[in-house]
This record gives C-alpha cells, sequence and structure tokens, in this order.
C-alpha cells in the first residue's frame, strides 16, 4: 500500500530544496542553451533536474522518472508508480526574473496522480494535494471558485484562443491574463484566483500532471477540451489540450469547443 503522507513529505521538501538550489544558480550567473526547437535551457534547470533526481530515485528506487530535462525511456511503462517532474517550469520567467516559475513534482500510480507539490518560491508559494485529502497553499485549504457563468471569467490563456473559426456562437466578454507556468496556472485555478485555465494545444505531461490533482482535490474540473479526463504514465507523455476550471465552468467550456478539432 502506497503510503501518500510519506510520498507527499517526501517531494514537498524536495521542491522546497529545489527552488532554493534554482535561485542560487541564477544569483551565480545562468548558462543558457537552447534546445531543438529553440526553447531555452539553463544550468539552473539541469541542476534541478540532478538534484530531484538523485535524491528522489534514492528514496524511492522502484519508482520510474519522467522529466522535461531527462532523456524518457520506455522503462517507465512498467512501473507502477513514477515521478513527473519539472525540474523549472517557466524558464523563460525565472531568466528574466518574473516570479512565476515554479517546480511541479507529481507521483503517479496506475496512470493517475495520487500526490503533487506546485513550489513558487518567489511568490512565496507551495500547493500540496494527495488523493483524496483536499488541497492546500502555504498549509490552509483551498477551493476553485463557485462562478458558474463564463461572463466576467477570468480565465489563464491567451485571448486569441477564442477567436478561432470552430466556434459556433460568440464567446461572453471574459478578462484573459497570463502566467508562465502552466502548473501555476492550474493552482491559481485550484486557489480560486482564476476560474478556468484554457489551452487548446497539446501539453507535457510534467507541465500539468501536479497541477491537475491539486486542481481536481480543489473542487475544479480538468480535462481536454473535448472533456476526455487525461491519464498519465503513457508512452505519449502528453495531454491533447488544457481546461482547467471551476466545476460550473468546465462543461461550458467543454461545449463551446466541442467543434475544435484534438491534435492528439
Amino acid at each position: 500500500m502506497i503510503d501518500l503522507d510519506a510520498d507527499l513529505e517526501l517531494i514537498h521538501q524536495a521542491a522546497l530544496d529545489a527552488g532554493a538550489l534554482a535561485v542560487a544558480e541564477r544569483e551565480r550567473g545562468l548558462k543558457i542553451e537552447s534546445k531543438v526547437g529553440g526553447s531555452p535551457v539553463t544550468s539552473g534547470d539541469l541542476k534541478v533536474d540532478a538534484l530531484l533526481k538523485d535524491r528522489l530515485l534514492a528514496a524511492r528506487p522502484d519508482y520510474g522518472w519522467l522529466s522535461e530535462e531527462t532523456a524518457d525511456s520506455p522503462d517507465r511503462l512498467s512501473k507502477r508508480r513514477i515521478f513527473v517532474v519539472d525540474p523549472i517550469d517557466g524558464t523563460v520567467a525565472y531568466m528574466k526574473r518574473n516570479p512565476w516559475w515554479c517546480v511541479p513534482i507529481a507521483v503517479v500510480e496506475d496512470g493517475a496522480v495520487v500526490a503533487a507539490v506546485i513550489h513558487a518560491p518567489e511568490v512565496e508559494e507551495t500547493y500540496v494535494a494527495v488523493r483524496g485529502g483536499g488541497a492546500r497553499r502555504n498549509g490552509r485549504p483551498i477551493q476553485a471558485s463557485d462562478l458558474d457563468t463564463l461572463e466576467d471569467a477570468s480565465i489563464l490563456g491567451d485571448a486569441r484562443l477564442i477567436e478561432a473559426p470552430y466556434f459556433d456562437e460568440p464567446w461572453p466578454p471574459m478578462r484573459f491574463e497570463k502566467r508562465n507556468a502552466l502548473a501555476y496556472r492550474m493552482a491559481l485555478v485550484a486557489a480560486g484566483a482564476f476560474d478556468a485555465a484554457l489551452a487548446l494545444t497539446p501539453k507535457w505531461d510534467w507541465d500539468v500532471a501536479a497541477g491537475c490533482l491539486i486542481a481536481e482535490e480543489a473542487g475544479a474540473k480538468v480535462s481536454d477540451h473535448h472533456g476526455r479526463p487525461w491519464r498519465f504514465n503513457r508512452p505519449d507523455p502528453r495531454q491533447a489540450s488544457l481546461v482547467c476550471a471551476a466545476p460550473a465552468l468546465q462543461p461550458l467550456i467543454v461545449q463551446r469547443c466541442k467543434n475544435v478539432p484534438l491534435s492528439l
């Protein structure tokens, strides 16, 4: 039987230490390279990845590993439990000293997230959850918004999303804002600071796994834009799209997006 509280304690402390290491590494001066596709990777990303991989797998040697900064291996598919990690979600924000970056860590068991932490060092916010145990920010319970209409909803995403030609009817006026890290966006929805986070393109598991559990444990609903639930630790470590929303809003968003094609 998995000890969820022990796993949460493990990843919680690891995320705190990872955040401190990331800040210290940036103060020393980052080495920056470009990955295939052009996105940046810094010495901070790589050092945090090494710290987390060494510590977490030393503590749980029978778990698998999936991280943005580690070459993927099919070995994880044979594991009942895996860690899913983004050493630094929001690398560009981290590089530019914008506070909206974070360290998300999830424990996945049999395809579902069962323990999760999102640590955002520079806003001093740490979100945690275990399956069936609710979600907390800095030790206090959080709850998703109770908004039940899209009118004037606060959305984390690109306002141009709703200008696509697929929609049968115009969207009502909504307030759009941006935050760099996907995991942090989902945490903000979980805490009720925003009503929804929306993205209609595929998203990597390491960006969204921790946020999925934290949002759901806070009462939000998470799916792709056709309403399909997510599963993790599959050969392709991506979800088709992201709808993370207050429980009454998620079906309204899915209904509006029914004609938008799925990319996965």
